[in-house]
Parts: C-alpha cells; sequence; structure tokens
C-alpha cells in the first residue's frame, strides 16, 4: 500500500512539473512575442548594430554581471547593508564584446578596492567563447583568416583582425598534442595509411607529406590514430617510425594494413606486426597503371582489368591476368611489371566475400577524410611551417561528422566485415589482457 502511495505521488509530482514546464514555456514564448513586435514597430532589425538579439545579449550579460558583483560584495545595490562594509560598487565602464550576433557594448560594473573579477566576461576578455568557436569551426572548413575576418565584418559587423584569427586557432594546439598522444586500442581489424601532400615554407616552398593513418575499431567505428609531417619524400623508412610510434601507444595487433603499395612499406608494417595482412589498395593500383599508358587506351585497360580484381577465387584472378598480359602487355610492360610486383599485397582481400571487399580493396575510406583535409588545405596556398600544416589538417579532421550520421552509417557499412573478420581470424580480435 505505501509503494503504492509513494508511486502515485511521484506521478503527481512529474504531471505537475510538466505542468508548470509548459507554462513556463508559455510565458517565455508570450514574451519573446511581445519583444518581437516591439521591435518590429521601431523598426529594428534582429540582428546586426543595435539589433534586437545585441539588445537581449547585452540585458542578459549586464544582469550576470550585476548577480556577480552582488555575490563579490554580499549585498544588492542600494542595500543599506553596504554601508560600512569595506567595499562598495564604484560605477561601471563600458566594453565592447564580440558575441555571436556581433558586437555589444556593455556596462561592467566596479568596485572600490578592484577586487571584482567578471567571470561570465572576464577582465580584457573582448569575445564571448561562442565566437572562437565559430572562428574554429570556419577555419576547419577551409576558409582562410583573411575570409574569416571578412565574413564576422560582413555578416556580424564585428572587426576581428587575421592576427587574432590566428590566435583563436592556436587553441586548438594544445588539444590535438593530447590527442596524437592518447593511448589506442590493443588491436584493431583494420587499419588505413595514406598520405597527403601539402605545401610548407621552410627556406623555401616545397610538398611536404602528413601521414594519415585510420583505424576500424572491433565496434565497427572510426578511429583517425594521428597525424605525422614527413620531412620530404613519402617513404617506407617514415612509415616505419609512424607505425612503430602507434605500436608504442598501446596497438598491439592489427589483422589487416590496407595501404598504397609503396615499395618497402610491407616490410615496414611486418615489423611492427608481424600477423598482419598487408592488402595494396586496389584503387590505387590502378591509377598507377593508367600513369604508363596513353589517355586514349584508360577504358579499356579498366574494363581489361577489372575482371582481375573482381574474380572470385585467386586462381581466376591469375588467368585473368594472365589474359590481359597477352593483350596489353606488348604495349604497356611497364603495368603488367606493375603488378606482377604488387600482386602477393593485390590478393588478399579474394579470401573475402564480394560484400567484405568492397570495403577492405581500397583506401576509400581514408581518402574520404583526405578529400576533406585537401578541402581545408586547398585555399592557404602554403604554410609557414610544420605546425600551422598539422594544426588545419587536425581541424578538418575534428570536423568530420558534426551531426554524428556519418557514424551511424560507418559502423552498419563494417558489421558484415566485422563478423568476417572475428571468423577468418579467430582469437585474434579479443586479446588477453596485459
Amino acid at each position: 500500500m505505501t509503494s503504492t502511495l509513494i508511486q502515485a505521488s511521484e506521478a503527481m509530482d512529474l504531471e505537475d512539473a510538466a505542468v508548470t514546464r509548459k507554462e513556463h514555456e508559455a510565458s517565455d514564448r508570450e514574451l519573446v512575442a511581445k519583444l518581437v513586435d516591439q521591435a518590429r514597430a521601431e523598426g529594428l532589425e534582429l540582428v546586426g548594430e543595435n539589433g534586437l538579439l545585441g539588445r537581449l545579449t547585452k540585458l542578459v550579460l549586464e544582469s550576470a554581471l550585476e548577480g556577480e558583483i552582488t555575490d563579490h560584495l554580499g549585498y544588492d545595490k542600494h542595500d543599506p547593508a553596504g554601508r560600512g562594509s569595506g567595499n562598495t560598487r564604484n560605477g561601471t565602464r563600458a566594453k565592447t564584446v564580440v558575441t555571436d550576433v556581433g558586437p555589444v557594448e556593455i556596462a561592467v560594473p566596479r568596485d572600490r578596492d578592484a577586487s571584482f573579477e567578471p567571470k561570465i566576461v572576464r577582465k580584457r576578455q573582448r569575445r564571448l567563447s561562442g565566437v572562437d568557436e565559430m572562428v574554429i569551426s570556419l577555419a576547419a572548413k577551409g576558409l582562410t583568416t583573411g575570409e574569416i575576418s571578412a565574413h564576422l565584418a560582413e555578416v556580424y559587423g564585428a572587426q576581428v583582425s587575421k592576427q587574432t584569427i590566428s590566435t583563436i586557432t592556436d587553441k586548438v594546439i594544445d588539444g590535438m598534442t593530447e590527442w596524437q598522444n592518447r593511448p589506442l586500442d590493443p588491436v584493431y581489424p583494420v587499419v588505413f595509411v595514406d598520405a597527403i601532400h601539402v605545401k610548407i615554407r621552410d627556406g623555401q616552398v616545397a610538398n611536404r607529406p602528413v601521414y594519415v593513418a585510420m583505424a576500424v575499431t572491433v565496434d565497427g567505428e572510426r578511429d583517425i590514430l594521428g597525424l605525422w609531417a614527413g620531412d620530404g619524400g613519402e617513404g617506407a623508412k617514415s612509415w616505419l617510425h609512424v607505425l612503430i610510434e602507434i605500436k608504442n601507444r598501446g596497438v598491439g595487433d592489427v589483422l589487416m594494413v590496407v595501404c598504397d603499395g609503396l615499395k618497402g612499406l610491407p616490410q615496414a608494417i611486418e615489423q611492427a606486426w608481424p600477423q598482419a595482412v598487408v592488402q595494396t589498395c586496389m584503387m590505387h593500383l590502378l591509377r598507377a597503371s593508367f600513369r604508363y599508358a596513353a589517355r586514349q587506351h584508360w577504358d579499356a585497360i579498366a574494363k581489361a582489368l577489372r575482371p582481375v580484381y573482381t574474380a572470385p577465387t585467386e586462381a581466376a584472378a591469375l588467368e585473368r591476368f594472365v589474359e590481359f598480359a597477352e593483350v596489353w602487355g606488348g604495349k604497356y610492360p611497364a603495368i603488367v611489371k606493375l603488378w606482377e610486383d604488387a600482386w602477393a599485397e593485390f590478393v588478399p582481400f579474394l579470401n573475402f566475400d564480394t560484400e567484405i571487399r568492397r570495403v577492405i580493396c581500397s583506401t576509400n575510406a581514408i581518402e574520404s577524410v583526405n578529400a576533406r583535409i585537401r578541402r581545408a588545405v586547398k585555399a592557404r596556398g602554403h604554410f609557414p611551417n610544420e605546425q600551422a600544416a598539422l594544426k588545419c589538417v587536425y581541424m578538418a579532421i575534428m570536423s568530420l561528422d558534426p551531426t554524428g550520421k556519418g557514424r551511424k552509417r560507418w559502423v552498419t557499412r563494417w558489421k558484415a566485415a566485422l563478423n568476417a573478420f572475428a571468423i577468418t581470424f579467430e582469437g585474434r580480435l579479443s586479446p588477453n589482457p596485459r
């Protein structure tokens, strides 16, 4: 009986709370409607200088600051309790802050002994945090500091210098360092490795590789393991350094590494994870083939090679490749040699069914990430130093999939492949605790 009464009481409390919430929401909507009507009557715009949102922001900020100084002093404004307290209000000072709705001039209260430290708008703070987040978001989408400055001036009427914007984006560097050194999972089913090239000025402007490693977790989620700036051409020695660092951060085993077929890379992978299967990206192999062929033959070569990489078994693929070599080997022997040299790293994906091949036979998964990175770096032309380049790339990958919809699609897409991995590599996806 007591339990029933308690449940009934809780239900009534929840119902009362819901009614109260609806009443507050209705009251808020009514207040907003009155403010909008008043603004229209006065000819005010919603945003912009002296707009309605700017006025509301000023009201909210000044009310919050008044509450802060009241807490600091211990008495309300005009309260007789403040007499003889040793510290009193000392007027206000005008300050303009850049907000999401544009620049807003506010009156910041002061006290006699200058001990008041505002929290919502700190001393010497000229921008609210939302503006910093907006700047970082725009930079991640590829806008230059000049373009961001112009955007803020045009849309919000806020004058923010290019140097200030650069200072704002520099805030991500600490987070980037922490992210780059975070511990990783003990095992990954697949790791994709690739590199993009950016222009960095170091004495003179030169193309420098930025190495990207992206893994698929045992839950089917995407995990970008890190970014590394190379000092020259993309080479196996540089990749070995990257792979060893990944291993030192806790990755004891990788089932399959998908790469672009760089000479010496399979040996570097074997040194890091001896049991890993090395899979050459089929798309890289095709693109490399076209480099040796005249443009008018690309379509014919692609059509002739398709039966090779879609063959049901390795033996069938070899038969189709022999047929290709008989037709095209005389004209383009370099293409035949390219495939022969890459054959051992090309065929592993043929052990999986068609659905599985689709997600592991190429670096398309990481290419989509690289496409976002390229958009972000393209507008810059070149970077003054290595850190500036890495900062730009880091912001680009941190802005991937802001809604989370891509993550859901990714997990769904990988379920079938992960089941196949669990069977093929029995026992390795659940390593013993260290």
